[in-house]
């Protein structure tokens, strides 16, 4: 009878979690037709399709019920994939890996967004389907060219919008809007069922209202996929945290000409706040960076796009935005040995941003440089487009990842946003950096990694803690063994305990702090250790067994027994001499 009780609890808990599943997608359709906001979809599902696959989602799946914006360059499955060009249209029969992740997870697709064509502009305004507006000033530009992704969140209407950055299409809009964009190391996140852009440099993103959210979108879109050539994992040294004092690196007054006066303001207040908010800086001279970023498009980089879709838009023009038009049909005209010299030059530019930025946790940088009318563009679409990349083009040239949150608003209250922009691989770094700035928790982007227990003078604190933050380690909490544990005084110095299994109920709990460690900071870790210490399986109260440091028997046999105390740190606060 208590199991048919328990069962009948446990679906009428499903059928509440999936009727609330569904009055999201209800009032998400609601606000669309409030809005009257046509131009952010090119595709929009019916609310009954969405409905549908709202009564067959599992509520305790991570993403359950999250409702999905999708950039119209990226599949979905039975919906067109124009790309914001209609001539181009064509219907898929399998969705994007990414996408396809999203869902297998929980989420729900609304449909397809608008878009700068063939994901070619910062501005939002390059389509046949309309310029998609500003979500709080309709007179200005979204920004591009992931523009109606970026709106659907902005207005409340997804939780997620999946655009792509080559250039800074992830980027740019969120700074516009207050949203958070989150642009991956490259083959991190897959392309497959993605238009390409600039193939070796596309990267698809995430847009969303906070962190967590953008950060466990990202983290279920990753993951090799063998079906993309340019697919990469994370390596086994990658960095699992900021240093708990992040030193971050900032630009030179000379290397900001390019931002408005409302956006240098901006920038000079957030950059005030960062002593505040527990991080060091300094300034460093970023106009190599610049530099390398004018290679996008001003270079024979921009040659990609033309392979991309050159030959397409050389025969079909009645739908081409003309902007995009005179952009790629002009890359055809780059030689192949101008091509490898910008090769050559990516190559250098790469070497010195590993040079750059040695003993920071990471570079900030203001988004975007201003936040024009549509009327600006229009009059002059080239030259701001240009100036709106400024900071974003060469992050995707130099196999770097970003990371773009709210900084401080501008003078009038508008949104200004920065980013934190790390080398390759270091992009949980980048997000403990925007966490920090933003004053949000930080929520784990890479799974990799061992769990390690530490119960000595590696806990915070201690004198040695800083062989776990050299090597990146990330904190995951307090813990406690189970009772099967002793605890003894090495009698060494510096002073350090022993930790030794004597069985169950022959010991004690003994507190101690969860760290999770690459292979190879663990590898290079256990090298290190002095004898008599090892690392072997240790128990914990809640069941699982992790890694954590024990000592041999015989030294043991000669330490002092502290169990008593529970644990080394309230050894150490009652035996000062020793801690």
């Amino acid at each position: 009878m208590q199991q048919h009780d328990s069962l009948t609890q446990d679906f009428a808990k499903q059928d509440i979690a999936l009727e609330a599943i569904a009055e999201r997608v209800r009032r998400a359709y609601e606000r669309i037709a409030d809005l009257d906001r046509p131009e952010i979809w090119i595709t929009l599902r019916s609310e009954d399709d969405v409905l549908s696959d709202a009564a067959a989602v599992d509520p305790s799946l991570p993403l359950a019920g999250l409702l999905v914006a999708v950039k119209d360059n990226v599949d979905v499955a039975g919906l067109p994939t124009t790309a914001a060009c209609p001539e181009f249209a064509y219907t898929p029969e399998v969705t994007a890996t990414a996408v396809a992740r999203l869902v297998e997870r929980g989420a729900l697709i609304l449909g397809k967004t608008n878009l700068d064509q063939f994901a070619t502009g910062l501005v939002g305004t390059r389509s046949p389907y309309g310029a998609v507006r500003c979500g709080w000033d309709p007179s200005r530009v979204s920004g591009g060219s992931s523009s109606g992704s970026a709106v659907a969140v902005a207005l409340g209407i997804a939780d997620i919008g999946i655009g792509t950055d080559t250039a800074g299409s992830g980027r740019v809009p969120a700074a516009f809007h207050g949203l958070v964009g989150i642009k991956t190391t490259l083959g991190i996140v897959p392309t497959t069922g993605v238009v390409p852009a600039c193939a070796d440099f596309d990267c698809v993103t995430v847009l969303a209202a906070d962190l967590d959210t953008a950060t466990r979108a990202t983290n279920v879109m990753s993951g090799y996929d063998t079906a993309d050539p340019r697919s990469r994992v994370w390596p086994p040294d990658v960095r699992l945290s900021a240093s708990p004092t992040p030193h971050v690196a900032v630009p030179r007054a000379e290397d900001l000409t390019a931002l408005s006066p409302e956006y240098r303001s901006a920038f000079a207040r957030t950059v005030a706040e960062l002593n505040g908010r527990g991080f060091t800086y300094a300034e460093v001279d970023v106009s190599s960076l610049l530099a390398a970023a004018t290679l996008l498009y001003d270079g024979a980089i921009v040659a990609q796009r033309y392979a991309a879709v050159g030959s397409f838009l050389e025969t079909a023009r009645e739908t081409a935005d003309p902007t995009v038009a005179q952009i790629i049909r002009g890359a055809a005209e780059p030689s192949a040995h101008r091509y490898v010299d910008d090769l050559a030059a990516l190559a250098s530019g790469r070497r010195a941003v590993s040079e750059l930025l040695d003993g920071f946790d990471g570079l900030l940088l203001p988004t975007t440089t201003e936040h024009p009318t549509i009327a600006a563009v229009q009059a002059d679409p080239l030259g701001i487009n240009r100036r709106l990349g400024t900071f974003t083009n060469f992050c995707n040239l130099l196999d770097m990842a970003a990371v773009a949150v709210p900084g401080e608003s501008t003078d009038a209250g508008d949104p200004f946003g920065v980013m934190f922009v790390v080398p390759g691989f270091a992009d949980q770094v980048a997000i403990d950096l925007a966490a920090r700035l933003i004053g949000s928790p930080s929520p784990a982007l890479v799974d990799d990694g061992l769990d390690v227990l530490v119960v000595g003078a590696h806990l915070k604190g201690f004198p040695v803690h800083h062989q776990l933050t050299d090597r990146g380690a990330r904190f995951l909490g307090d813990v406690v063994t189970t009772d099967a544990y002793r605890l003894v005084d090495l009698q060494t110095t510096p002073p350090k305990p022993g930790l030794v299994r004597r069985g169950p109920g022959l010991g004690a709990p003994i507190a101690g702090e969860l760290y999770r460690m690459s292979a190879a900071g663990l590898g290079t870790f256990l090298a290190g250790l002095p004898s008599p210490m090892g690392l072997t399986s240790v128990e914990l109260t809640d069941g699982r067994w992790v890694t954590g440091f024990c000592c041999s028997y015989e030294a043991a046999e000669a330490g002092v027994d502290i169990t008593e105390f529970g644990g080394w740190r309230a050894y150490a606060a009652a035996s000062p001499a020793r801690a």
